[in-house]
């Protein structure tokens, strides 16, 4: 079984006191057992997020992390292999994926992910396991086209927490871009073997969305979401 997890934002990268999303991830493999592999790539293996990796989510899992930036691992395919999740956090997409393919990341990722690994992220760890989406890797909000293709169409995160990203997503689709998926900040999407399943959100209004072409528009049709919390009406 194939699956990807998509944050639109949150996790412990973004919401380090609310770790509904992270225990969502982590119950889908093996829990407190996972093997857990964090890729900072985005943030250029930023030493504040490894700190927040370590000291949030590790003391809940087996963790370790695939630094790019001060390589120390020779064989990807090993390491990624191994692992139960991988976990990519946020940042600039576009110099991501140009890192990863000097690597040889992205072969090792399609490999780990056919081979059963759960793959998961945020914002840009969110965004790469599509074809393409929205991306601010250029500075304003623009289309991204290379994304890894593991799963169809398009993404665009944080879709209730920058105020730009809804119009640009619309607009971009109208445009031709492919049709997709948005998620806001607290929500994510789980998709197994290429299908989504099911939307999680770690907040009760959190929501994620299909958004396709129609006519000369675009039709935006707000998906059911499963409030991983308890519900204030209980």
């Amino acid at each position: 079984m194939k699956q990807i997890v998509a944050l639109g934002g949150g996790g412990f990268l973004m919401e380090p006191r609310n770790p509904l999303l992270d225990d969502f991830v982590l119950s889908i493999a093996r829990g407190a057992e996972s093997r857990v592999c964090f890729l900072a790539t985005a943030s250029g293996d930023a030493d504040r997020n490894l700190v927040n990796f370590y000291t949030d989510l590790a003391p809940r899992c087996r963790a370790t992390h695939l630094p790019l930036f001060r390589r120390t691992h020779d064989d990807l395919d090993a390491l990624l292999g191994e692992q139960d999740i991988i976990y990519v956090g946020g940042g600039n997409t576009a110099n991501m994926l140009a890192v990863w393919r000097t690597h040889g990341v992205d072969l090792a990722l399609q490999h780990a992910y056919e081979a059963g690994v759960v793959m998961a992220g945020v914002s840009a760890g969110a965004l790469c396991w599509f074809e393409g989406g929205v991306t601010d890797s250029f500075g304003r909000l623009a289309r991204l086209d290379d994304g890894l293709g593991l799963l169809s169409g398009t993404m665009c995160p944080h879709y209730d927490g920058e105020a730009e990203r809804r119009p640009a997503y619309h607009r971009l689709i109208a445009q031709g871009m492919p049709a997709g998926f948005a998620a806001d900040d607290g929500a994510a999407l789980h998709f197994v073997d290429g299908a989504l399943r099911e939307v999680v959100s770690s907040r009760p209004a959190a929501r994620a969305y299909r958004v396709e072409r129609e006519g000369d528009g675009v039709d935006e049709r707000a998906l059911a979401a499963r409030f991983l919390g308890v519900s204030a009406e209980m």
